[in-house]
C-alpha cells in the first residue's frame, strides 16, 4: 500500500503521522523498563505480596511486548526493516514464555471448575467424593433410573481422580514454565531484547519519510486483513449455539489442534493488532468499543476452552487409567468443545451487532 505524506505547515494535517508511532512506542517501552525493574525487585521475594507483585510485573512486560511487537508488525513500511524483522520475533518470544505459566494455572482452575459444576459435588473434583457416592442410595425399580444414577456415579467417581490427574499434569507443566521463564529471563538473549527496548524508550528507527507520513492507511489494512479472516468464518454455524460442530473429530485418536480453531485463533491476534493500531492513533487514548470489547472477551474465552479441552483429552490418553476417570474426562472434554461452541456464538452475536451498529 502506498504511503501517504502530509505537508507538516498544513494547519488542518493534525492526524497521527510517524510522530506519534515513535511516542506511542517510547512509551510502550518505558512500561517494559518499569515493569522489568519491578521484577527485579520482587522476583525473588518469597513473601504473598512480593509474589503477587511479581505476577503483576511479568504480565506488565507481557502486555508492553505485545503491544511493541504488534505494532512494529502494523507499521513495519515506517521503521528500519533491518530492525523491526529482529526486534519482532524477539518480543514474540519474550511474550510467549513469559504467558505460559499463568495459562497453565488458569487452565488448571477452568478444568477444575467444570468437573465441580458437572459432577454435582459439593466439593471440587480434586477432594475425595468417593465416600459420598458409596453412601447415595440407588433408586428402587427402572432400570432406566438405576442407569442414570450409575453414570452420575461415574463420573462422581471419576471426577476426584481426573481432577488429581489434571492438577498433577498441569502443576507440573506450570512449574516447568515457571523455571523456563526464570531461565529466559536470566539469559543474553534476554538481555539483548532489554537492551534494544532501553534504546527503543529514547530513540525510535523511523525511516527518513515517517515523520509525515499519515498511519492511517496502514492501520485500515489491519482492519481490513481482520475482516476478511472474521469473513472466512463459518459465522453462519456459529449463528446456532451448541450446533455440536465442535465434537465432530472429539474422539480422534490425532493429539494434533483441533482443525477448526486455528482460524478463530487467528482472528483473535488480528483483533488484537487492530486494537494496538488504534491505540497507536488516538494517542494510547483509543476510546472503548463496547462491542468490539465483546468480540475480543468472546475469542478469549473460544481459546481457553478449547486449549482447556485439549488437555483433557491429553490426560484422557494417560495409559492404565480407571475407566470412571477416562469417562469423566471425556466428558469434561465435551462439556469444553460445547464452551468453544459457546464462545463463537457469543462471537458472532457482538460482531453482527457491531457491523449492524456501524454507519
Amino acid at each position: 500500500m502506498a504511503q501517504q505524506h502530509l505537508d507538516p505547515t498544513d494547519p488542518a494535517a493534525d492526524v497521527a503521522t510517524g510522530e506519534s508511532l515513535a511516542a506511542y512506542l517510547r512509551a510502550q517501552a518505558t512500561e517494559f523498563l518499569r515493569a522489568l525493574r519491578l521484577h527485579r525487585e520482587t522476583g525473588g521475594s518469597h513473601q504473598a505480596n512480593g509474589a503477587e507483585e511479581s505476577v503483576d510485573a511479568a504480565r506488565l512486560l507481557r502486555r508492553s511486548a505485545r503491544r511493541i511487537s504488534g505494532n512494529l508488525h502494523t507499521f513495519r513500511p515506517l521503521l528500519d526493516p533491518d530492525w523491526s524483522e529482529e526486534m519482532r520475533p524477539e518480543l514474540a518470544w519474550l511474550s510467549g514464555t513469559l504467558g505460559l505459566e499463568h495459562s497453565y494455572e488458569a487452565r488448571l482452575e477452568r478444568l477444575l471448575l467444570a468437573l465441580h459444576r458437572l459432577s454435582g459435588a459439593t466439593v471440587l473434583p480434586a477432594q475425595a467424593v468417593d465416600a459420598a457416592l458409596a453412601a447415595a442410595p440407588l433408586p428402587a425399580g427402572g432400570a432406566a433410573g438405576t442407569t442414570a444414577t450409575q453414570e452420575r456415579g461415574n463420573l462422581t467417581v471419576g471426577a476426584a481422580k481426573a481432577g488429581a490427574l489434571l492438577e498433577r499434569q498441569l502443576t507440573l507443566a506450570r512449574t516447568r514454565a515457571h523455571s523456563t521463564a526464570l531461565q529466559a529471563l536470566g539469559s543474553s538473549r534476554f538481555h539483548a531484547v532489554a537492551d534494544k527496548v532501553a534504546v527503543l524508550a529514547s530513540e525510535v528507527p523511523l525511516t527518513r519519510t515517517a515523520a509525515t507520513t499519515d498511519l492511517r492507511p496502514p492501520a485500515a489494512a489491519a482492519e481490513e486483513r481482520l475482516t476478511a479472516a472474521i469473513g472466512a468464518l463459518p459465522l453462519v454455524t456459529a449463528g446456532h449455539p451448541y450446533n455440536a460442530e465442535a465434537l465432530v473429530h472429539g474422539l480422534s485418536p490425532d493429539p494434533s489442534p483441533h482443525p477448526q480453531d486455528g482460524p478463530w485463533h487467528q482472528v483473535r491476534l488480528l483483533l488484537r493488532l487492530h486494537r494496538y493500531a488504534q491505540e497507536v492513533l488516538h494517542g494510547g487514548n483509543s476510546p472503548v468499543d463496547v462491542r468490539l470489547l465483546s468480540a475480543g472477551q468472546a475469542l478469549n474465552r473460544h481459546r481457553d476452552a478449547s486449549e482447556a479441552a485439549a488437555a483433557a483429552a491429553q490426560a484422557a490418553r494417560t495409559p492404565r487409567i480407571a475407566p470412571a476417570t477416562a469417562y469423566a474426562l471425556g466428558v469434561l472434554h465435551a462439556d469444553q468443545r460445547h464452551e468453544v461452541e459457546a464462545a463463537r456464538f457469543a462471537f458472532q452475536q457482538a460482531w453482527q451487532q457491531q457491523t449492524v451498529g456501524t454507519p
